[in-house]
């Protein structure tokens, strides 16, 4: 299944966009030769760019929540990332950030795990109520006041806000690469179809 809308080629790109382009494909026109470092289409890029200013935002922000000196620890945004892309349901992020997870230094053990985390035994507290949190805001748009008091404990007030702000805003780039069939997001064909009964039964 094909990307829903255009996208957008080097010619055709702001200059800001070519800025982007430059970063993540070199000097490549990503729509002819497309293609990233870490084996993705990177139709992300390029369908975003659409709308340049959005796209420059949506840059910036990725970027500046990956940088190491952040209030949240690496550790922690990438479980939670992670996280967002199970219950969100978003391959293209679960995959890239297993990526980001392994160069950070996160355990194979662990990442093994992540998926049945709450039955593992694999992760400490901090980790724990780091992955409740999300899978309770991505699972039902809310953060249990126990949960919360639970982060209070172990986390200040900046950094809460901080791993609030990674959980929304993949879930969002989530969203739009679901909805767009964007990346290895492509395969989004309803499952919620009736399954017909044997012939001749009702």
């Amino acid at each position: 299944m094909g990307n829903r809308v255009r996208e957008v080629t080097l010619a055709q790109a702001s200059p800001e966009t070519r800025k982007i382009y430059q970063q993540v494909f070199g000097d490549r026109d990503p729509v002819v030769h497309p293609g990233t470092a870490t084996g993705t289409r990177g139709d992300y890029w390029t369908t975003l760019a659409l709308v340049p200013d959005i796209f420059k935002l949506s840059s910036e922000q990725v970027f500046a929540l990956l940088q190491p000196n952040r209030k949240l620890a690496p550790g922690y945004r990438e479980l939670a990332i992670l996280r967002t892309a199970i219950v969100g349901e978003c391959k293209f992020e679960y995959s890239q950030h297993l990526k980001v997870s392994r160069s950070i230094g996160i355990s194979e053990d662990k990442l093994a795990a992540i998926k049945s985390w709450a039955a593992s035994g694999k992760f400490d507290e901090k980790e724990c109520v780091v992955m409740a949190a999300t899978d309770e805001l991505i699972g039902r748009n809310l953060v249990e006041d126990a949960t919360f008091a639970a982060l209070k404990r172990h986390f200040s007030d900046e950094q809460i806000v901080e791993l609030f702000y990674v959980i929304t805003t993949y879930r969002m780039h989530g969203m739009m690469l679901r909805a767009l069939h964007l990346e290895f997001d492509n395969d989004t064909t309803s499952r919620m179809q009736e399954v017909p009964a044997p012939s001749g039964k009702s």
